[in-house]
């Protein structure tokens, strides 16, 4: 593997998002919620379009988006929902996380691509400050949003040197854990390995610790990954107590 580019050529560049949206949403399924994840909604407004709203207001106005063809429909609800984006919507029922994220980044560019999972909350000033420091991280070749706030039942730990370099990751401890969001350089896409190589994302993130690419972490403060019925509850008090401040989530 030859030497992966760092965001320093990148990093005034405009940014491509990609957002990994095809999942079974099995545990959602488990607790009784039949619609696809993509569309659960937290205080009335579909996963997706906040993740996309988002995305918007740091600037993306290129999107590429994967949904599995069980939920080809979530593909028409963001198109006509958000006409004036550039959005690709990639319609594939993928065998890994790992392969949506290895199908999103061939189709992004060589450029700098922020990529996410389609289940966070955080607050709105959380996110920026989390793309602002990730952007200003130019040593890095991959950017990870890393929390102190554990309320995922399958948390993958991340060990950071004191300079916020990744040095260890997975295990049942470490100082932070992942919390779906990536500022990733182009270079990465194109020497990462075959999705039928490796099984998960958090496989390719080993894969990159062990050959050491320049991995960080910036810290996110507030982040809930809703994959389950109870975390929509946290997700819904989140969003609720940010209105309040006049901050959206």
């Amino acid at each position: 593997m030859s030497a992966p580019t760092t965001l320093r050529p990148g990093s005034g560049q405009a940014l491509t998002g990609g957002i990994i949206a095809a999942g079974e949403g099995s545990r959602l399924k488990r607790d009784g919620l039949g619609i696809p994840k993509p569309m659960v909604p937290v205080a009335g407004v579909p996963l997706i379009e906040r993740v996309v709203n988002n995305f918007v207001k740091v600037g993306i106005t290129q999107l590429r988006i994967i949904f599995n063809e069980d939920n080809r429909e979530c593909a028409t609800f963001i198109r006509e929902r958000f006409p004036d984006l550039d959005i690709r919507c990639i319609v594939k029922t993928t065998r890994s996380s790992y392969e949506s994220f290895w199908e999103i980044g061939g189709r992004s560019g060589p450029g700098l691509t922020l990529m996410s999972t389609v289940d966070w909350i955080c607050p709105e000033p959380a996110f920026r400050r989390f793309v602002d420091e990730a952007r200003r991280c130019r040593q890095a070749s991959v950017v990870l949003a890393v929390t102190p706030f554990v309320a995922d039942e399958k948390p993958l730990w991340v060990t950071l040197d004191p300079s916020g370099r990744v040095t260890g990751i997975g295990g049942d401890s470490g100082d932070v854990v992942t919390a779906g969001l990536y500022l990733v350089s182009g270079s990465i896409f194109a020497q990462a390995p075959h999705p039928s190589t490796l099984d998960r994302l958090r496989d390719f993130l080993f894969w990159m610790v062990d050959r050491r690419v320049p991995i960080y972490g910036v810290g996110i403060d507030q982040v809930i990954d809703v994959d389950r019925a109870e975390d929509l509850h946290l997700a819904e008090t989140l969003v609720q107590e940010h209105e309040k401040t006049g901050y959206r989530v």
